[in-house]
C-alpha cells in the first residue's frame, strides 16, 4: 500500500459529506490505512456511520483527535470554526492544518493558532462526492514540499487539483465552488427543452447530463479551446448555429459571467 504523506496520521475535524468523500477517496486509492484516520463530530449517528463504513477511529472530542493527528483537516462550517480553533489551538503547534472552510483566509486561521502551525487553504467542490471534484489549494507561510505533496494527494483522490494565490480564491469559489449549481441549472433547462419537444423526462435528463459530461471531458482531454470545439459542432446553416444564435440573443454568456462575478463577490463579503 502506498501511504499518503509517509503514513501520517490524519484527523478530520467534522464528519460531513466532504470529509466522508475525502476519506472514501483516500481509502479507495489505497493511499491511507483506516487506522491512520480519526474523524470527529457531535452527531453520534454520523460517527457510527463513519466507523461502520470505513473502519476509522471516531470520537466527539476535537482536541483529542487534533493532538493525535499529524495532519488536521478542518472540515467544519465557517460559522463554527472560531469555536473549534479555540478548542484545538493549544495542540496544533508543528502540525499541518488543511482548511476547507469556505471563505476563511489563511491569515484568519493563523491569527488563532500557534505560530509553528503550517496552514493550507483548500476550496473543493461538490463533485468530489463522486470523485470528479475540482479543488484549488493555496499555501500559508512555511509550507514544506512534503506538505504540498500530501495536500495534493489528499484532494487528487477525489478529482483534479490546482494551486493558486490566495488573492484569487474568491474567484475560485465563484467559478468551481458554485459552478456545479450552474451546471445543474443547465442540465435541468436542457432537459426541460427536450420535454417541451416531446421527449420523456427520464430520457431528456439522461441526454442532457451525459451531453454536458461528454462536452466537459472533450475540453479536458483534447486541451483545445472550448470555442474551437464549439465551432466544430456548428455546421454552416445547421441546427447548432441556430441554437447558439438563440443563446446569444438571450445573453447566456453574460449571465454566466455575471453569476461567477456575483458568487465571487459574495465569497469576499462572507470572508470579511
Amino acid at each position: 500500500m502506498s501511504s499518503l504523506g509517509g503514513g501520517k496520521r490524519i484527523a478530520f475535524i467534522g464528519a460531513g459529506q466532504m470529509a466522508e468523500a475525502l476519506i472514501e477517496g483516500m481509502l479507495a486509492a489505497r493511499a491511507c490505512d483506516p487506522g491512520h484516520v480519526w474523524t470527529t463530530d457531535l452527531n453520534a449517528v454520523r460517527l457510527d456511520h463513519m466507523k461502520r463504513r470505513f473502519g476509522v477511529q471516531v470520537g466527539s472530542i476535537n482536541r483529542d483527535a487534533a493532538q493525535w493527528g499529524e495532519v488536521v483537516v478542518l472540515a467544519v462550517k465557517p460559522q463554527v470554526l472560531a469555536d473549534v480553533l479555540e478548542e484545538i489551538a493549544p495542540v496544533l503547534a508543528g502540525r499541518l492544518v488543511v482548511s476547507i472552510a469556505a471563505g476563511v483566509s489563511v491569515r484568519w486561521i493563523a491569527d488563532r493558532v500557534p505560530r509553528q502551525t503550517r496552514i493550507i487553504r483548500a476550496m473543493p467542490n461538490a463533485p468530489a462526492l463522486v470523485r470528479e471534484g475540482m479543488t484549488a489549494l493555496c499555501w500559508g507561510a512555511g509550507i514544506e514540499e512534503e506538505d504540498g505533496r500530501l495536500a495534493r494527494a489528499l484532494f487528487e483522490a477525489v478529482g483534479r487539483v490546482v494551486t493558486v494565490e490566495e488573492r484569487v480564491m474568491d474567484a475560485v469559489t465563484g467559478l468551481s465552488g458554485s459552478g456545479p449549481a450552474y451546471a445543474f441549472v443547465a442540465i435541468e433547462a436542457l432537459a426541460d427543452g427536450g420535454v417541451k419537444m416531446g421527449l420523456p423526462r427520464a430520457v431528456a435528463e439522461l441526454l442532457a447530463a451525459q451531453t454536458l459530461l461528454g462536452a466537459a471531458r472533450m475540453v479536458l482531454e483534447t486541451g483545445e479551446h472550448p470555442g474551437t470545439l464549439k465551432d466544430r459542432v456548428a455546421s454552416p446553416g445547421g441546427t447548432t448555429i441556430a441554437g447558439l444564435h438563440r443563446l446569444e440573443r438571450g445573453g447566456a454568456r453574460a449571465c454566466l459571467i455575471a453569476a461567477v462575478e456575483a458568487a465571487a463577490r459574495r465569497s469576499g463579503e462572507l470572508g470579511r
